[in-house]
């Protein structure tokens, strides 16, 4: 944070690289809990290393549970040391006065009240308008009681009358568990906030590789042109996890795969690759293009045979040689537990780019690696040259967009072996991250904290967006919930997912490509 001491660092000069910002107050609801620890205080941390917080910057912690400043204080210096991608810097990281913790309840207004007295408190200190940003990183079930108590203790309101003062709501995921609650909690914040206000987080967008998907799209001409039906065979979405539930069982089997993963990454990702070009790097300029490509998916065929959806749940299996349990054998799952721990969609675009290609989507706890990733693969050439007998091994081109764990882009293309006979065989072009630019890039949460105290909103979802997602999502859960355990697949833990996935594939001639490969 800042000290007096101004010689080591321009950022303890308040010359932050974004000098338009104005002092900011950031309140996290949730402090004492995981995210904050892991990805908030070390994000937070690291903007200040790199002189990207304003001038004038105090976190307050809040939470149910009483904690004094100091530990609170100390909080934020373990998270930095264990979680940070840098070291420690005791000298950039001096919070005694500009770090606070508040105890109450999510739904006391009395105590947002007390609250917001202690912020307009550092505001008088500074004598100086504040920003203030709120985020929101506890469970889903209060989210409603807390935009509500912003509001009427006036916190919601900070400064309306001064446009670039607006206070900010950050709002983590899950967003509602269907249509009806991302319903209903849009309205709720709209009583209390204007659209321009909030800034749903999906931390996915602040990734470097997802945010590099609209620029190899389009400041590169030699895939737009040919990013669309006459060219693209079909297009593979896959955010696959090694680990299983572990100690969150209880947490996840009121979620599920569906939930966790497809409605809100998997959806986000598969709306980028869509999309159509928007007219400027304009915010709602983006998301616009995202809301008409999720409102052009053709509704899903939820049939047992021949549909677009695929459930299934993990059993004992090798993961790094080790065995581990099955999903019902782990702690906190209940005996009756139909929830699916791997989903997998075919979707279809009813457009003029994407008419007829499939997109196929998939996402599963302990499957046989971590990694997530973009496959676009390309029609294959007419048969007409390089098509007769074992010398030509001619794969479809294809392009992966790396987005964790070894970010980069890879294109396949076909190549002749060197030799006197003419021989071919697939071979990769590859660009990572990590050997181009170093492997220290900014981590996802430092990109979206940084962007809401600016107030860009291009990585954050819109309200109308995240209902586009929940219309597709819905019919599924509800038709799931129907069947109970009916058409519940089984999977080997260390494998890539159910028979059943690949036979959706095989219908239309297609594989799933051996992801991370």
């Amino acid at each position: 944070m800042i000290t007096s001491d101004t010689n080591r660092h321009p950022f303890l000069a308040g010359l932050s690289k974004h000098r338009g910002v104005p002092p900011t107050v950031m309140v996290i609801f949730g402090a004492s809990g995981d995210l904050t620890k892991r990805k908030l205080v070390p994000a937070i941390y690291n903007l200040a290393l790199d002189n990207l917080l304003p001038a004038d910057f105090h976190l307050i912690g809040y939470g149910r549970s009483p904690m004094e400043d100091r530990a609170f204080q100390q909080l934020t210096v373990d998270a930095i040391e264990e979680f940070s991608r840098r070291p420690l810097d005791p000298e950039i990281w001096r919070i005694k006065d500009q770090a606070f913790y508040f105890s109450g309840g999510y739904g006391s207004v009395d105590a947002f009240k007390r609250l917001y007295e202690r912020i307009k408190a550092v505001e008088q200190g500074l004598g100086r308008d504040v920003q203030l940003i709120f985020y929101i990183s506890t469970p889903p079930t209060v989210f409603g009681d807390i935009i509500h108590a912003l509001g009427e203790s006036g916190m919601a309101h900070h400064n309306r009358d001064k446009g670039s003062l607006l206070s900010k709501v950050v709002i983590e995921k899950p967003f509602g568990r269907d249509l009806e609650s991302a319903q209903e909690l849009n309205r709720v914040i709209a009583g209390q906030f204007t659209e321009q206000q909030v800034y749903r987080i999906d931390h996915y967008l602040g990734k470097e590789t997802v945010q590099d998907l609209l620029v190899q799209r389009f400041a590169n001409a030699i895939f737009e042109p040919i990013w669309n039906r006459e060219y693209v065979d079909h297009v593979q979405i896959t955010v696959a996890e090694s680990l299983g539930v572990g100690s969150r069982g209880g947490y996840y089997d009121e979620s599920g795969a569906l939930r966790d993963m497809i409605q809100n990454h998997t959806m986000q990702l598969l709306a980028l690759t869509a999309m159509e070009p928007p007219v400027s790097l304009d915010p709602e300029s983006i998301r616009d293009e995202k809301v008409k490509v999720l409102k052009a998916i053709q509704p899903l065929n939820l049939k047992a045979e021949y549909g677009d959806v695929i459930r299934a749940r993990y059993g004992e299996g090798l993961i790094n040689g080790e065995g581990v349990p099955g999903y019902m054998q782990e702690q906190g799952i209940p005996e009756d537990s139909t929830t699916e721990t791997y989903a997998a969609l075919r979707l279809f675009i009813n457009n003029w780019r994407w008419k007829g290609v499939p997109f196929y989507m998939r996402s599963g706890k302990r499957l046989a690696r971590r990694v997530s990733e973009i496959v676009v693969q390309f029609k294959r050439p007419p048969g007409i040259l390089f098509s007769e007998g074992d010398r030509f091994n001619v794969a479809p081109n294809s392009m992966v967009l790396r987005i964790q764990p070894d970010e980069g882009v890879t294109v396949v293309i076909n190549s002749k072996i060197p030799g006197l006979e003419t021989r071919t065989q697939p071979v990769k072009m590859d660009f990572g991250y990590k050997t181009t630019f170093g492997s220290n890039t900014p981590e996802a949460y430092e990109r979206l904290i940084l962007d809401s105290m600016i107030g860009d909103s291009t990585l954050f979802i819109r309200g109308d967006e995240t209902e586009a997602s929940w219309r597709l999502i819905t019919p599924i859960l509800k038709h799931w919930e129907a069947c109970q355990d009916t058409g519940l697949e089984d999977y080997v833990a260390g494998s890539w997912g159910p028979v059943a996935a690949d036979r959706m594939l095989w219908e239309h001639q297609h594989e799933w490509r051996r992801s991370g490969s």
